[in-house]
């Protein structure tokens, strides 16, 4: 921990915070998942600040060998690239450590976490994070609540009526994997619950106040399970409070017969459907991230250049590789 709280303390140092909003510390560097050594393992953030095109170009100035050779463009070519998504410059050394870092503007991740219009920013946020610096801007801090409120909805839905603390929280992390192709070639197949087993206290501790004010859900904390009754009035409450990019699809499948459903209509319809419901639901969460996953790692890949983009996809087979090893052969 104290390698990581160091390396993060010079991540701020190193690059133009001024323009920062909120930032990030994820994945198997930040938090220990099973099967993986966290000392070794790339360090992940996320920047969300406020102006895109100022922060490339002052951290062009600041840092020119994080970036490829869109660096020799402009900041303007780097802005244009980032898009509405996020900017990723990787495998940058840093200290002891090597880091990750993806550049979003502040709209642009605020529309994920509230509408899942990518799945992207809102997924990460899913999980358990180490925030390292925020200027508690009120906007963000309520879409971030309202993305766990999401995925909590979302995952219900998807739930039986009886169900465990670990069920719950390896249905909350897959959401953002479900239909990525990455989770197929180039991904550790048992990513999911490599993240969730060692981590049950955060999740825990992370969802705690959502789980506790879900009228919908009862939560034994003793026996850690948990209860649902899956009827209309239970399906009717959590499709309601769906983001709306997941609302979207509902009404495009829903009207695949060629009638013109509102989103009213259609999810009582889907509230009534007790056995195809779920699967609806999964389905439009898998093509936002189907989509998305695809464009993300097009643009990864521009951005990082050619060798940093084979190095970094090279780790990830050797990772996943290794893991499907252990899963055959066991830990010996």
């Amino acid at each position: 921990m104290a390698n990581f709280l160091t390396t993060s303390h010079e991540v701020l140092q190193r690059f133009p915070v001024k323009y920062m909003q909120y930032a990030f510390c994820y994945g198997s560097g930040a938090f220990k998942q099973s099967g993986s050594d966290m000392k070794s393992n790339v360090l992940d953030y996320i920047f969300v600040v406020n102006n895109s095109k100022g922060f490339h170009a002052d951290n062009i100035k600041q840092n020119p060998k994080d970036y490829s050779f869109l660096k020799y463009l402009g900041s303007d070519a780097v802005y244009k690239v980032q898009g509405t998504g996020v900017y990723f410059n990787t495998l940058v050394p840093l200290e002891s450590r090597t880091i990750k870092y993806g550049v979003v503007g502040s709209l642009d991740f605020k529309s994920d976490l509230l509408d899942w219009t990518t799945l992207y920013l809102s997924g990460r946020l899913h999980k358990p994070v180490h925030v390292i610096h925020s200027t508690h801007d009120a906007a963000i801090d309520a879409a971030i609540r309202t993305n766990l409120e999401s995925a909590m909805h979302a995952s219900l839905l998807l739930l039986p009526d009886y169900f465990t603390e670990t069920q719950l929280f390896l249905t909350v992390a897959s959401l953002s994997y479900s239909g990525d192709f990455r989770m197929t070639v180039g991904e550790d197949k048992n990513k999911v619950a490599n993240i969730v087993t060692p981590n049950l206290h955060h999740f825990t501790q992370l969802y705690k106040e959502v789980l506790e004010n879900e009228e919908h859900l009862l939560w034994n904390k003793e026996s850690g399970t948990f209860e649902q009754v899956p009827n209309f009035a239970t399906r009717f409450h959590h499709l309601n409070q769906l983001p709306w990019g997941i609302l979207e699809r509902l009404v495009i499948y829903r009207n695949k017969d060629g009638r013109s459903r509102d989103t009213e209509e259609v999810i009582r319809l889907l509230a009534t459907d007790e056995l195809n419901c779920a699967e609806v639901v999964s389905r439009s969460i898998s093509d936002i991230v189907r989509s998305s996953s695809w464009n993300q790692t097009v643009k990864s890949a521009l951005a990082a250049g050619g060798m940093k983009s084979f190095r970094y996809a090279s780790a990830k087979l050797k990772k996943m590789v290794k893991s499907q090893m252990r899963s055959m052969f066991g830990s010996s």
